[in-house]
């Protein structure tokens, strides 16, 4: 590993030199495993702990195939699929890998008793597989974690729709929290330039899911004008999409739960915030019974923001808390947008503030092909940036799926894999000096 990490630190590599560099037979990599998927049960959910069942194991290098590439990962990031992966909620990821090692040869690779898991990765392209033509050993590259086959036609206008859509590190082997990932060679793209890796690393996901959810056509068609009401305004995906809103002439409605937060979101330059914790907004009287009155008190607060206007897009991902009263904001002829559902899958809302008012739910899940591709080039041209709040090594990595799963951090949280310390793999100074502040605007909470 040593040699690889001298040849990606050296301006004189040539990919010939990534060519014919030894691969090692073995490398580090943070797992769960599957002899221990009871290992939580009879405990909450708030109670079990990523600390308890993520391991960094020495694993064996996985067979390269067609189409696919082996990336020298120098960082990755921590997100929430991460976490359900590490306390086996709502499912055990081992029986995602089992259905995938069912359906041809080749993907047998992943059914293992070990998960490597992580959806996000910044590195350099060590080896492609046959058919591979548009990267070659030494490109640094992201990767998104979208792993389709394509051998259905219900996939070609919109690759999410592929029935063998399958998210790369969750319901995948061989992800990114890792020294070496193994990737199907279309889920990579350039790496920004002016990013460091852990930088470059923390977007992927979060910034593609955002991307699609708002923005696409599949999604929200957020257009200008548009007043969108952001739940978690300053985290992974909300401060994604607070950014979108922004940057494509929307009014962000950011809801936040501290000052803290309050004031990140400020300074990505939103102006109407709720702080739902000071305002004491309560939309459960109890576990069975939402609250109408509180929704009421909400869409006035709303009202009293937007200069009496109601909203149009509601960027939902905290699920059964506030999937009622979200609804019942909603401008009529409106669009709520869910994904993630991290307080709970088992929505409730009153149906007739959607079915009498013409409202819209769409779900939305990741980004294709296309939409991944457009969200990295944004980040690459320094139009959105990335919200990066604390990094980790590769051995807290436990840690920090904890600080994920309380709630305790801000933005997005990093992992350096291979890289020796923060701030390495900057390639365009210049363009970074144009944009530090916002680069660092999580650092400095």
């Amino acid at each position: 590993m040593k040699d690889i990490l001298d040849a990606i630190q050296s301006p004189d590599s040539t990919p010939a030199d990534f060519a014919a560099m030894p691969l090692p037979d073995s490398y580090r990599a943070i797992t769960v495993h599957k002899d221990e998927t009871e290992m939580f049960a009879g405990l909450e959910t708030r109670d079990k702990d990523p600390r308890k069942s993520i391991h960094l194991d020495d694993v064996p290098l996985p067979e390269l195939g067609p189409g696919e590439a082996l990336v020298a990962v120098m960082a990755s990031s921590v997100n929430y699929n991460s976490v359900w992966t590490s306390i086996f909620e709502p499912l055990s990821t081992f029986g995602f890998l089992e259905r995938y090692g069912r359906t041809n040869d080749l993907a047998k690779r992943h059914d293992l008793p070990y998960h490597i898991i992580g959806s996000d990765l910044a590195g350099v392209v060590l080896r492609t597989g046959p058919g591979v033509n548009a990267w070659k050993p030494g490109d640094e590259v992201v990767a998104h974690c979208l792993s389709v086959e394509m051998e259905s036609s219900d996939g070609h206008n919109d690759t999410m729709l592929d029935p063998e859509q399958r998210i790369w590190g969750f319901e995948t082997n061989f992800g990114g929290l890792a020294e070496i990932a193994l990737v199907k060679s279309n889920q990579l793209m350039p790496k920004p330039d002016h990013l460091s890796w852990e930088e470059a690393a923390a977007p992927g996901l979060v910034n593609s899911t955002a991307y699609r959810q708002l923005v696409s056509r599949n999604g929200a068609g957020m257009k200008q004008g548009d007043n969108v009401l952001i739940w978690g305004a300053s985290g992974g995906l909300g401060s994604y999409a607070t950014q979108f809103a922004l940057a494509g002439g929307a009014n962000p409605i950011c809801v936040v739960s501290s000052d803290q937060k309050a004031d990140i979101c400020r300074s990505m330059g939103a102006e109407a915030i709720i702080d739902r914790n000071a305002e004491g907004y309560k939309f459960w009287k109890d576990e069975q019974t939402q609250d109408p009155k509180e929704w009421k008190r909400f869409g006035k607060r709303i009202r009293e923001l937007t200069g009496g206007e109601d909203i149009d897009i509601v960027f939902e991902h905290p699920g059964r808390e506030t999937f009622g009263a979200s609804v019942f904001v909603t401008r009529k002829g409106g669009t709520i947008t869910t994904c993630a559902s991290t307080s709970g899958y088992m929505h409730e809302y009153d149906n007739r503030y959607l079915w009498m008012s013409l409202k819209r739910i769409i779900g939305s899940h990741f980004a294709n092909y296309r939409e991944a591709w457009e969200a990295n080039r944004l980040i690459a041209k320094g139009k959105i940036h990335p919200t990066l709040s604390k990094v980790y090594s590769l051995e807290e990595t436990g840690q920090a799926a904890y600080d994920v799963h309380r709630n305790l951090h801000q933005g997005k949280v990093g992992v350096l894999c291979m890289s020796p310390e923060e701030g390495l793999g900057v390639r365009d100074e210049e363009k970074r000096a144009q944009h530090i502040d916002a680069i660092n605007r999580f650092r400095n909470i």
